[in-house]
């Protein structure tokens, strides 16, 4: 008997059919992890469908992660949660303290019945490229973070655009996706602004800058605040052979360079926020506590989390900033 129940005149579409019948199918212990399903011809030719109603629904299943094509040979069970009814492909840069609150934020909005799956670039083109390219109509959703790579629409472009997010940075090439973001440039500039009381009682402001990790708004940024400012300043790509200097106020954006730039002041018998200052970006228990707390400019990644999610299940297609705030504390 065939696990493929196909009937005319029931009100279900015939493709719907298809997907309930192979449900059943695993319910039932019929349909196990591994084994192989019928054919598409062969099922096209038994209940006279169209080759295209059997490939909607063997689609629909592959995009929910319950049936897996392998070329040459067929579509193969490869899970048997059914109740999984969407799967969202999710490509980070890195995996820090902060992504891993949004990722989580992100993950219980969602529901339960909502694969995701996580990926890492690092930063990495060839890997960016890769990773999308083998996952083109594997998933309902892609959710993107682009860091800084130059022409990822070319990339991105393969994908269905109502099916794309993009997240934590918007290129100009990208400004036709859904997008949930934060302005790098003017939340450095206007959260400098709110310290530059502070900031004008040292000599010069000293940026820490990747051109591979941080993104270009940060650097246009913290350039227009220090020029409309009058404040001395300075970017280095490294903190390995800087010597810190009285008077200096460093902004750092990764935390092991915090740590270094922490080590180095004690190292030079400075004291932090007497005789230098330190801006870190994205706050952490460890900044509320470590050298009795460092001054953070940080976006709320939770609440980026929940409302990129509340996109998804509201099929939403918006461009939200999520902003950022200055958080004082002894490291000025």
């Amino acid at each position: 008997m065939s696990i493929i129940s196909v009937k005319k005149k029931i009100g279900l579409p015939k493709y719907k059919q298809i997907i309930a019948s192979i449900e059943e199918g695993i319910l039932s212990g019929s349909l196990k992890k591994g084994d192989k399903l019928p054919s598409l011809n062969s099922l096209r030719d038994t209940h006279k469908l169209s080759r295209d109603t059997v490939l909607m629904a063997f689609n629909d299943l592959k995009t929910r992660g319950i049936i897996q094509s392998v070329v040459g040979k067929g579509y193969y069970i490869i899970n048997d949660n059914i109740e999984v009814v969407q799967k969202v492909f999710l490509l980070f840069d890195e995996l820090n303290s902060f992504k891993e609150d949004l990722y989580n934020s992100f993950i219980s909005t969602l529901g339960y019945n909502i694969k995701v799956d996580i990926y890492f670039h690092h930063f990495n083109y060839e890997v960016f490229s890769k990773l999308i390219n083998e996952n083109i109509d594997n998933y309902n959703y892609y959710i993107i973070m682009p860091a800084n790579f130059n022409n990822t629409n070319l990339i991105l472009q393969k994908l269905p655009q109502d099916k794309v997010y993009i997240l934590d940075q918007i290129h100009n090439d990208l400004v036709q996706y859904s997008a949930i973001y934060q302005n790098f440039e003017m939340d450095i500039i206007n959260n400098l602004n709110k310290a530059l009381h502070l900031i004008k009682n040292y000599k010069k402001l000293v940026l820490l800058f990747n051109d591979d990790k941080q993104p270009q708004g940060m650097l246009d940024g913290f350039r227009k605040f220090c020029s409309i400012s009058g404040i001395k300043n300075e970017v280095i790509n490294s903190i390995q052979d800087q010597i810190p200097e009285k008077g200096d106020i460093y902004v750092i954006p990764e935390d092991k360079d915090l740590l270094r730039i922490i080590k180095k002041i004690k190292e030079t018998k400075l004291i932090l926020s007497k005789d230098i200052g330190i801006i870190s970006y994205n706050d952490t228990l460890l900044k509320e506590i470590v050298e009795g707390g460092i001054t953070t400019i940080s976006t709320d990644f939770n609440k980026m989390g929940k409302r990129l999610a509340k996109m998804l299940l509201n099929k939403e297609q918006l461009q939200i900033e999520n902003t950022n705030t200055l958080i004082l504390r002894n490291s000025l």
